[in-house]
């Protein structure tokens, strides 16, 4: 009820140009784009477009906490996804959940999975409050072993990441092992976007799979 008054209150606004209606507009990022792929040692990571303009905008917007702007990715990012994913989304700390109101990447991996059918499984916390924000590449490149695993919930299971940007791809190698050390099968991540600091990546309209 509370954020349905704020809707009222304040109706969506897109981030990348501030139309009214939608937490990002078809404009901005059109919803039938096909995703980029850029592959890392052990990943392969699909994302909705390049780290800039209107997208690395609306990125910003969701690390404040706006749920317009989530709800919006969380749409596009369901191309990517089918009914028997297991998303894994790579959530952060619970003290900027409750600063943010709530966990964005999260946010948009359930929304992407009640529009295909699919599943979230918050089995990954971070073990400690170093983001990731703000970071040079070599510092981003050095943190490791940023994560913890529920081995009670993936053990045996085929399950995709999910994460809002992907730089140098150290978070999700990183969360990849750890998954795999868990005793879960994972070879792919979905991601928001891909910074063009990173591996270089190219546009991939094949099928993403449903697994791992």
């Amino acid at each position: 009820m509370f954020h349905a008054i704020l809707e009222v209150l304040f109706p969506p606004a897109c981030a990348g140009c501030a139309v009214t209606g939608t937490g990002l507009c078809e404009r901005c990022l059109p919803l039938d784009q096909p995703p980029l792929l850029r592959v890392l040692p052990t990943l392969r990571v699909y994302a909705l477009e390049e780290y800039r303009g209107a997208l690395r905008r609306a990125v910003l917007a969701l690390k404040d906490g706006r749920r317009d702007v989530a709800q919006s990715l969380g749409e596009r990012l369901a191309a990517m996804v089918s009914a028997p994913m297991l998303l894994v989304p790579v959530r952060t700390t619970a003290a900027r959940r409750r600063v943010r109101g709530l966990d964005g990447v999260e946010y948009v991996a359930r929304v992407a999975a009640r529009r295909t059918g699919a599943s979230v499984l918050c089995a990954i916390e971070p073990i400690h409050g170093d983001a990731q924000r703000g970071r040079s590449r070599d510092e981003r490149l050095a943190a490791r072993g940023r994560f913890w695993c529920d081995a009670g919930l993936v053990r045996g299971r085929s399950v995709t990441l999910v994460d809002d940007v992907c730089t140098t791809g150290t978070t999700l190698e990183d969360c990849a092992a750890v998954l795999r050390a868990a005793g879960a099968v994972v070879s792919q991540a979905l991601v928001v976007a891909v910074a063009n600091d990173g591996p270089s990546c190219s546009a991939d309209s094949s099928v993403i799979a449903e697994g791992s």
